[in-house]
């Protein structure tokens, strides 16, 4: 059977708008617990709670071998480059407004685009080329390098964006014969993983005290939970297992650079979420570096 035979388009957008919309809500809600909890803590509760979520639907499944990749080395890297990328853009979160960071870390299709090309062959084109100028003018918009108001935080979500758009090339590529389960089953031991390690190694090397006061979201110690805590572990755990299961499945039906321009529609949720969160409106030049981001995006959409 062919690649094209076994897309199946509609099904690949609506897991990937589902996907934006758990993960913008998702996001949202660490920003706001970034002050009261470290990364890693979050990393490990939120994916202790959807493992067992995981197991579970593969038994019911009638096949709890589905939860085992084939290709586990391939896996193992496409997991270990999401773990990366999302503590890339979590990092950035306490220190940049959530729009910022969306709207840099939505480059993403701009970068599958050139890594489409570049490992699989995807024809671009004229049009492909210019949504790639148009959306990283939005970038330097945004980032500002020449100004005295450049922050370096904002570069982190760039770094996530080009691990993700990696990792789905990874997903198309070598990963696609993959079950879903397996693949947000491997994502979230990973997070558990790296979670654990990272914990330990402030408990067994403590970081400077005054390091921990300017970092606490990734220096931070263990901190204790109520239940209101443990009710939005199991929410972000949630959006966690609807967007790992969701970007498994979008991007195993769709062509990489036609499904990456749906994911857009994350910059509209996190606005939303953004405004309703954090009262947070972009500033005139960021602002006008999101709307060339967006018109990338666009341009991208017409190629596709």
């Amino acid at each position: 059977m062919t690649a094209v035979a076994k897309d199946n388009i509609p099904l690949a957008i609506g897991a990937i708008l589902a996907t934006s919309l758990a993960l913008a809500l998702g996001d949202a809600i660490i920003k706001q617990i970034s002050t009261g909890f470290p990364l890693w803590q979050i990393f490990v509760l939120r994916s202790v709670i959807a493992l067992p979520v995981l197991a579970g639907l593969a038994t019911l499944r009638g096949d709890a071998r589905r939860l085992c990749p084939a290709a586990i080395l391939w896996t193992g890297l496409r997991s270990l480059m999401l773990v990366a990328m999302w503590v890339a853009f979590y990092a950035s979160l306490p220190h940049i407004p959530l729009s910022v960071a969306a709207a840099v870390f939505y480059t993403l299709p701009l970068f599958i685009t050139l890594f489409a090309a570049a490992l699989l062959s995807e024809r671009v084109g004229a049009l492909g080329w210019v949504a790639v100028a148009t959306g990283f003018t939005g970038v330097l918009l945004i980032l500002k390098p020449s100004g005295s108001d450049f922050d370096v935080y904002a570069l982190l979500p760039l770094a996530s964006a080009v691990l993700y758009a990696l990792a789905m090339i990874l997903t198309r590529s070598k990963c696609r014969d993959e079950h879903p389960l397996a693949l947000s089953f491997s994502l979230n031991v990973t997070f558990v993983i790296a979670g654990a390690a990272a914990m330990a190694l402030t408990a067994i090397v403590p970081p400077d005290p005054s390091a921990v006061a300017a970092d606490p979201f990734l220096l931070g110690p263990w901190t204790a939970m109520a239940p209101r805590e443990w009710m939005v572990m199991a929410l972000l755990a949630t959006a966690t297992l609807i967007g790992s299961i969701g970007t498994a499945i979008a991007y195993q039906s769709g062509p990489a650079s036609m499904v990456s321009t749906y994911d857009f529609a994350y910059l509209a949720f996190v606005a939303l979420w953004g405004l309703m969160f954090f009262g947070e409106i972009p500033d005139a030049m960021s602002a006008l570096g999101i709307a060339f981001i967006a018109a990338g995006g666009i341009l991208s959409v017409r190629r596709a």
